[in-house]
């Protein structure tokens, strides 16, 4: 094993002999279980305010034009008489886009996990840099609340979608939203990037550095793998996102025209040329897809360690595992023109991007039948985070095969930007990630707060979420196949889709199911800090080195000695052994083998 992991073995810096204050604890904490935390409450709030538009937005389709007294009191003078204007349809659309895929799942899924697991799987007192780590928190916090300001400007927040593509985000005159709110759209996602490179290079350094003495990269955790890679794509793709956003914000502001081209408003010529609004496509969309799997790999990785802890079994394919995932990462950087299928790309070109889309479909498979085997045959705990993990494979399966037609150039035209990608992509990444994200925090709470989440409540808000996912998802496969254009705050106008109203009547109904039992979540998470039941030191029986940790937090995660690893993470059911699990600190017996699947 590398020399460089005995240096931290007596390292003391993490005995701070110094009286905390209630500012450095909780506010400016440079402490990495802390700053997940933070991550995670903020996250949370994100989501609800996110989840919040999104009910907005599905009432609006189900009932256009009926007066709804909850729009005049939320919107004001967007829905005058209680019926909401067009205009803040597309707005709110826009948000909740943003405020899921980056500030939930992005920055309050990697954020959170990335940030209490690390240190404590490999064996760390804390991150590389504490100080990196606190700044990345605040600079997501400053974004989510300059994203949050946006929502109140006079002109209205930014409404071109989430992929805010040109001209409409380029020409503050294009539209209400394209003003102000857009502006500050842009700017709150500069700052997020900030913050998403600095954690990424923090998480990146430790993995590689900090690894306790017997901890190599074929023993770690593959939450650990996940978080790693996932590290890895963002510092590849998001400074090409950075680069969109500057040149769009010169494009507003100072005269450019690097997506601008040949552009006629009310008849007369506007001065731009010479620019591409596809190029603008390209660089976002370089971004947006490794963003998918920035989302779910840490989910990912999540759920192969729950679903090993609970079937009492070793992970199936440990290094097929890790294979896949470094296929993943790989494979996403050179698929993202299959969102360009219609953007006028040269055939042979687009059937380069089907090929090679095509082929992530064989990692992914990978993963999905090593879950499957993991669970075949184990003695299942079938406790809240494990039934949000099998959630997780059942989404992700589903949403995945429709990936395979959407990546197809000749069957995307098809249904390009209809609601069948709506359901794709909030199936596959959405639901999946969000799956993930509940089964670890019902799995890694007591980790967190030291005391347990009640199981009762756990299982109410599985089993209606999950019926409540696919009866939103399911139904808009179907309606998208019927050519139901996405985006359209009315489909009254088309008296082709009047046969759809009531699938979409139906669909709002589990949606605001499906929104409102996350109240009890809410009030099992933020009840359970106070008034759970106390947690044991290791309440699942697990293997990996963070339950060896004392359950009062302390800055450093160990008092004395860092704990040595003998043995890789899946030690579960081995024989020759009284308990079944063994976990990484102890020694092997003599004559025992160590595992390696």
């Amino acid at each position: 094993m590398s020399a460089h992991a005995d240096t931290h073995d007596h390292d003391d810096h993490g005995h701070h002999h110094h009286k905390e204050t209630f500012v450095t604890k909780y506010i400016f904490s440079q402490d990495h279980k802390m700053i997940a935390k933070q991550y995670l409450i903020t996250g949370t709030i994100m989501g609800v305010i996110g989840v919040l538009m999104s009910m907005m937005f599905r009432m609006q389709i189900a009932w256009p034009e009926e007066p709804n007294v909850l729009f005049e009191a939320l919107l004001g003078k967007w829905a005058p008489d209680g019926v909401m204007d067009a205009d803040i349809y597309l707005a709110l659309v826009t948000i909740h886009g943003t405020i899921m895929v980056f500030f939930v799942l992005t920055a309050g899924l990697s954020g959170t996990f990335s940030n209490l697991l690390i240190p404590l799987q490999i064996g760390a007192r804390d991150m590389a840099s504490g100080f990196l780590n606190m700044v990345s928190y605040w600079l997501f916090f400053l974004s989510s609340v300059i994203m949050v300001i946006s929502l109140f400007v006079e002109a209205g927040p930014a409404s071109a979608g989430w992929t805010i593509y040109p001209p409409l985000s380029a020409l503050p005159m294009a539209q209400a939203g394209s003003g102000m709110g857009m502006t500050l759209w842009l700017v709150s996602m500069a700052i997020f990037i900030a913050s998403s490179l600095l954690g990424s290079l923090n998480y990146i350094v430790t993995v590689i550095n900090l690894r306790t003495k017997g901890m190599s990269m074929t023993r770690l955790p593959l939450t650990i793998w996940a978080f790693f890679i996932t590290a890895v794509i963002g510092v590849v793709s998001f400074p090409v996102l950075l680069s969109a956003a500057l040149l769009l914000i010169m494009d507003r502001s100072f005269g450019t025209s690097f997506f601008l081209s040949d552009i006629f408003i009310q008849g007369e010529v506007l001065h731009y040329q010479g620019g591409s609004p596809v190029l603008f496509e390209h660089l976002f969309w370089f971004l947006g897809h490794p963003e998918v799997y920035i989302v779910i790999l840490p989910a990912m990785g999540l759920v192969s360690e729950i679903m090993a802890t609970n079937s009492r079994k070793p992970i199936f394919g440990y290094r097929a595992m890790i294979a896949s995932i470094l296929a993943i990462a790989f494979l996403s950087t050179i698929v993202w023109g299959h969102h360009m299928f219609i953007s006028g790309m040269n055939p042979f070109l687009g059937s380069v991007f089907t090929f090679t889309t095509l082929l992530i479909a064989i990692p992914s498979a990978v993963k999905a039948f090593n879950w499957i085997t993991t669970l075949w045959k184990g003695n299942l705990q079938m406790n809240p985070a494990m039934l949000f993990s099998i959630g997780f494979v059942s989404t992700f399966i589903t949403g995945g095969l429709t990936g395979i037609i959407l990546g197809d150039s000749a069957l995307d035209i098809n249904v390009h930007d209809t609601y069948f990608v709506v359901a794709h992509f909030h199936l596959v990444m959405g639901i999946s990630a969000l799956y993930g994200m509940f089964a670890g925090i019902y799995h890694w709470y007591p980790k967190m707060f030291g005391r347990m989440l009640n199981k009762n409540l756990g299982y109410i808000h599985f089993w209606i979420t999950a019926i409540c996912a696919y009866g939103v998802f399911f139904p808009m496969h179907f309606i998208g196949m019927a050519g139901l254009p996405r985006r359209y705050y009315t489909n009254s106008n088309f008296p082709l889709f009047d046969d759809l109203t009531n699938v979409n009547v139906i669909i709002t109904i589990f949606a605001l199911i499906g929104g409102i039992v996350q109240i009890l979540y809410l009030y099992n998470f933020f009840g359970s800090i106070f008034f759970g039941k106390k947690t044991v030191q290791n309440p699942w029986r697990s293997t990996t080195l963070e339950w060896t940790a004392p359950i009062k937090h302390i800055h450093g995660n160990w008092e004395g000695d860092i704990p040595h690893v003998h043995r890789w993470s899946y030690d579960y059911s081995k024989p020759g052994h009284d308990e079944d699990f063994v976990p990484q600190n102890v020694p092997l017996k003599e004559g025992e083998e160590e595992l390696q699947h």
